[in-house]
């Protein structure tokens, strides 16, 4: 049965995710002139060089729950994790050197996607019963497809994106990637360093997503400086590798990878999804997630917000990613059959001794509890949605969901552990619980690209062209369409 299941996610994880990725990538790439090429400069220094210099706090007097650092914490929190050092671990393990190059390619197009969703997720957003505002695909796919399109069945795709996402609430690898992890490291049980993983997620999540984005907007930055020092000296004192490494990636993208040592050997095809799989996982491009959290922010407008969704996955991906798969090649360990975040620890280990395995496990179990509270919000803003109609019913069920939120990654790491579930194993079903709410978002984005065209110009001539913008009349906030229709009616 597992077979036929790994045979279909592979399939899905082919050639019909890859033209939907390459695809909707390389349209929004071209629709506004290679954007995160040419404008580089740009999103950097309206968002986290913007911050450094006037510090963490909202756009003027912009709507809002969250600053929209706090937002992109939580969100690079939620990214930023077991794919990062699990995933592209496995990835290097799997597909070889090459692999990373089509990691790079996704995460290249993937800050479009990630741009489009985020510009989308807080145009469409709305007021809750108390004032605060919310959104996502799920809104965007109301508002967008619903109330301005006509569509009528717009709570198909809906309900199969929403019940995408939620199968990553029972199926789940945080948990178990980062208790191998700090089992490893500590010599404890997996399922000893498993409790302890769900006492400190209690602990983050207890206070609700506005004081879950304060304490991400503290420990994230830390948890980023800290891995990315410790790789950046790896790959200092192992510098006479680098050209070698370098070759290997770009060689094995195309060639693939003979077997050598207790590296299986791997096709074109296996790199290429392997590659690119493992990067929508782990900075989560067009899987719709992060728009949950970014439509939070306090911002004035859209695209300013859009902006970090670009940043977001620059670091994730570009930076974090690109880092850890360098450790692993430039060390010569991915040849030898170990896979998952054990394969980055010895990594680390071989680089840096015995007690960076320690320091990386803690790293791990950061990158680990973030996500996992990260996504965290992104359930709630979906049950709230979902809910919106029934304010009592939504509380009860809420105040449920945040007793019984890491349950279902204990049970994934029982099973695992019970059943000798091996790495690999756990990644395939990953994979499945990427592909579906991708296929289902990218698909709505480009269903709704004139919306976000028509924001990209008008921020475009705005802040980047400084144009004259009085008598524009573009409504930048679904709601100010809405509240303009009912004044109209009422008059």
């Amino acid at each position: 049965m597992l077979k036929y299941f790994e045979m279909f996610v592979n399939f899905l994880w082919g050639l019909p995710i890859i033209v939907i990725i390459l695809g909707a990538g390389i349209y929004f790439t071209f629709k506004t002139g290679f954007f995160q090429v040419f404008y580089l400069k740009h999103i950097f220094s309206e968002t986290i060089l913007k911050t450094i210099k006037t510090g963490n706090k909202g756009e003027g007097n912009a709507k809002g729950l969250i600053t929209p650092f706090d937002a992109v914490a939580t969100a690079i929190g939620g990214t930023v994790g077991v794919g990062n050092i699990g995933g592209v671990a496995t990835a290097i393990a799997i597909g070889g050197p090459g692999a990373l190059f089509w990691l790079w390619i996704a995460a290249f197009l993937g800050m479009m996607l990630k741009m489009v969703e985020v510009t989308l997720g807080v145009y469409y957003r709305e007021k809750d019963e108390n004032g605060e505002i919310y959104g996502g695909p799920t809104y965007y796919m109301e508002k967008g497809l619903g109330k301005e399109r006509g569509v009528k069945w717009w709570i198909v795709p809906a309900v199969i994106f929403g019940g995408g996402i939620f199968s990553t609430f029972f199926i789940t690898v945080q948990n178990y990637t980062v208790s191998e992890a700090v089992s490893a490291a500590y010599g404890i049980k997996i399922i000893y360093a498993s409790i302890i993983y769900i006492l400190v997620n209690y602990i983050l999540i207890i206070g609700g997503i506005k004081k879950l984005g304060k304490i991400a907007g503290k420990i994230v930055p830390f948890m980023c400086i800290f891995y990315i020092v410790a790789a950046l000296y790896i790959i200092a004192i192992n510098i006479e590798n680098l050209p070698e490494t370098i070759v290997l990636v770009f060689k094995g993208a195309f060639n693939g990878t003979a077997a050598v040592g207790g590296f299986a050997g791997a096709a074109f095809n296996q790199v290429m999804r392997i590659g690119m799989a493992r990067s929508v996982f782990s900075n989560e491009a067009g899987w719709g997630s992060s728009p949950m959290i970014h439509s939070s922010a306090q911002t004035d407008h859209p695209v300013k917000q859009g902006l970090w969704g670009a940043f977001e996955v620059f670091v994730d991906t570009i930076i974090v990613c690109t880092l850890t798969a360098l450790v692993i090649i430039i060390t010569n360990v991915w040849q030898s059959g170990a896979t998952g975040a054990t394969l980055t620890l010895s990594a680390f280990e071989t680089g840096m001794g015995l007690a960076s395995k320690i320091f990386i496990a803690t790293g791990i179990f950061l990158f680990g509890v973030t996500t996992s509270s990260g996504w965290y919000a992104y359930y709630e803003i979906i049950l709230r949605h979902l809910m919106k109609s029934r304010p009592k019913l939504k509380e009860a069920i809420l105040k449920f969901y945040k007793i019984f939120y890491p349950i279902p990654g204990f049970i994934m790491v029982v099973m695992a552990t019970t059943i000798g579930m091996p790495g690999g194993t756990v990644w395939v079903f990953a994979d499945f619980t990427t592909a579906i709410p991708t296929f289902v978002n990218v698909g709505v984005i480009l269903a709704l690209s004139g919306t976000f065209l028509k924001l990209f110009k008008d921020y475009k001539k705005r802040y980047i062209l400084k144009e004259d913008m009085s008598k524009e009349s573009t409504k930048l906030f679904f709601e100010e369409k809405e509240d303009r229709k009912a004044t109209e009616l009422i008059v």
